[in-house]
């Protein structure tokens, strides 16, 4: 009973992340507090930004008897902090020494932390519900109601 943590990210004497298990399943935490962050403003424009993201279906070749819905890292341009890594990139002598890679002209896949979409998703989302509720409202004026 009760949550533990599994794996805990420290950054200079400070948690930045961890993960946490229990019987409510598994959860996956990075810092958030606002006493960390500065700049803050309200995010804008998401609708004109969500439409760049440009969801597929797909298998991945080492497992081609599951589709799933994703993206392709190299198209996720709108929030670059998801992606990790180059497109197409290979490893170099330098990527073999630092065990980054076995061998020089090896991939060196991208990697999408498909979490740091979700702000994007929910600010496009009230987006349209605010658009919907005004043109309810319009309606129900013209309506009489």
């Amino acid at each position: 009973t009760g949550t533990s943590k599994a794996f805990r990210v420290m950054l200079a004497q400070t948690e930045m992340g961890s993960i946490s298990v229990g019987a409510g399943g598994t959860a996956f935490n990075t810092s958030s507090d606002y006493r960390r962050k500065e700049n803050v403003v309200e995010l804008t424009g998401a609708i004109t930004r969500l439409k760049t993201l440009l969801p597929k279906r797909f298998n991945f070749i080492d497992e081609p008897s599951v589709t799933r819905d994703g993206f392709l890292a190299h198209e996720v341009t709108t929030v670059p902090e998801a992606v990790t890594g180059a497109k197409d990139a290979v490893a170099t002598e330098n990527d073999v020494a630092t065990n980054k890679s076995a061998n020089v002209g090896d991939p060196i896949y991208q990697l999408l932390d498909q979490s740091k979409l979700v702000p994007l998703l929910t600010a496009a989302l009230q987006e349209a519900v605010t658009k919907i509720e005004t043109l309810e409202t319009k309606v129900a004026a013209l309506e009489g109601g």
